[in-house]
């Protein structure tokens, strides 16, 4: 049986290692995770994408042929590490016809992160948080990339797929320190967002990773932040954490930040399976 979570306990629902984009490995991340008092860890790898343009040399993904090293790895740590909760998931990036893909290829995930890095087909767009390659962002402008973005959030959010959290959702203001800012009033479109999440039962996530990025705010900006706790969507907190220094980075700081806004609790996933209400000191 888990053990029960005291009000304000530490969990980190979205991390990362070497397997994909991450430089750690599940052991380090879970030492780093101990180390810093943590009781729960989701482990959300970026999930398989399917052959082309996407990922053509695999450096961001879980290949499909080590997805079994891959959960191999995640339980040897988990079980070196009794004192830490270990949750097994993914972060599935939402494209056209992904459906037909992350129900294979996340077989045996607890936690589903869906999220939207890819603008278009998979097999003709482009990365909006590619800071090597701008293209997009000077061929479309902001304000442009900012509305297909929150059309694909949005159809994500539609999904059938079985996405527990939508990751960082305003995450086009990871280019704002590069001069990439919108020069429209995000209002109406946060309000699209808020909506579909509200209406589709979506949890979306607080996550601490903008402060790390030059953003100087959370994912979702405050004001976004705000209008998810109006409507009732309720959130869970993750680092976003790609190396193990960055594991549970600020994760208590974003629980008061949630508490300034009006949350009160944040959910949680547990190991034994389902999820829960962790409240907030």
């Amino acid at each position: 049986m888990a053990r029960a979570l005291a009000p304000g306990s530490i969990v980190d629902c979205h991390t990362h290692t070497r397997f994909s984009d991450g430089v750690g490995t599940f052991e380090e991340n879970a030492r780093a995770a101990a180390a810093a008092g943590c009781a729960v860890l989701v482990s959300t790898d970026h999930l398989t994408l399917p052959p082309g343009p996407m990922d053509p040399t695999g450096e961001v993904q879980v290949a499909e042929a080590d997805l079994s090293a891959h959960r191999a790895a995640w339980e040897a740590a988990r079980d070196a590490h009794p004192e830490l909760e270990m949750v097994y998931g993914f972060e599935a990036d939402w494209y056209p016809g992904c459906e037909a893909y992350v129900p294979r290829w996340g077989a045996g995930a607890q936690v589903l992160l869906g999220s939207v890095h890819w603008l278009g087909e998979k097999d003709d767009g482009a990365w909006i948080d590619d800071t090597s390659d701008l293209a997009i962002w000077h061929e479309l402008g902001p304000d442009e990339v900012w509305r297909r973005y929150v059309r694909a959030w949005c159809a994500a959010c539609e999904s059938p797929l079985a996405f527990d959290v939508m990751a960082h959702p305003d995450l086009p203001e990871r280019m704002r320190p590069l001069g990439l800012a919108a020069t429209i009033d995000l209002a109406p479109l946060w309000d699209e967002m808020v909506a579909c999440a509200r209406d589709t039962g979506r949890r979306v996530e607080l996550s601490t990773a903008g402060w790390r990025k030059g953003v100087g705010d959370y994912y979702p900006s405050r004001g976004l932040l705000e209008r998810f706790c109006r409507a009732g969507v309720p959130i869970a907190v993750g680092s976003d954490g790609h190396r193990p220094e960055d594991v549970c980075d600020g994760i208590a700081r974003a629980y008061g930040h949630a508490w300034s806004v009006g949350y009160r609790s944040v959910e949680v996933p547990r190991a034994g399976g389902g999820w829960e209400a962790l409240p907030l000191r």
